[in-house]
């Protein structure tokens, strides 16, 4: 066990050594935003395989990513100096917005919709609730259950009877409006496709 510690650290300490020496020889003279600092990652390939003949093709791919993630880092700090902000990405839209435009592209007949399992899931378990799914699109949902067949369909009465009873028993009082809502969205559900 003791052996085996030893040797593990001596060889974890051999390849920071050879690391350390790669990213001192090829650390770059020209700033990094060039194209002559390292055109197209190529370079640090090379100095690679010419600084230790003796990494494994694997070490080496560890050793390029590391050196890659460091020249990153210092080209935001080169431009975070400079003033100029990183670009970052659109934010991505959420499954609401895309269940919602999958319904209505699916409402005007486009050539290019094609039939999702995610939209249609995320509609069946949603459907309900009018924040949502709201009453405009309602409608057109409804118009989309019609065509629903097999085991979708038959799921989705199961679950229908089943919330109507729950709600039943729930409300038997002075129900809310947005329960009274839900209510008739279920009886709605439950008439199209009983």
């Amino acid at each position: 066990m003791v052996k085996r510690k030893r040797k593990f650290t001596e060889v974890r300490e051999k390849k920071n050594k050879k690391f350390k020496k790669v990213s001192a020889k090829e650390a770059p003279e020209t700033p990094l935003g060039t194209e002559e600092a390292c055109p197209k990652g190529e370079a640090t390939f090379e100095t690679l395989q010419e600084s230790d003949p003796e990494l494994s093709p694997e070490e080496r791919r560890i050793q390029e990513r590391k050196l890659k993630k460091e020249r990153k880092k210092e080209e935001r700090k080169r431009l975070r100096e400079a003033g100029i902000k990183a670009q970052t990405p659109p934010a991505q839209r959420s499954g609401a917005e895309l269940a919602l435009d999958y319904l209505c592209s699916w409402a005007q007949k486009c050539k290019n919709w094609k039939f999702q399992k995610t939209r249609q899931t995320w509609l069946l378990l949603n459907m309900y609730d009018s924040d949502k799914v709201p009453s405009e699109h309602f409608s057109t949902l409804l118009a989309y259950l019609e065509g629903l067949k097999g085991q979708a369909r038959e799921l989705t009465v199961q679950k229908a009877e089943a919330m109507m009873q729950e709600l039943d028993k729930e409300g038997a009082g002075d129900p809310e409006p947005l329960l009274l809502e839900k209510m008739q969205r279920i009886r709605q559900v439950l008439q199209l496709l009983s």
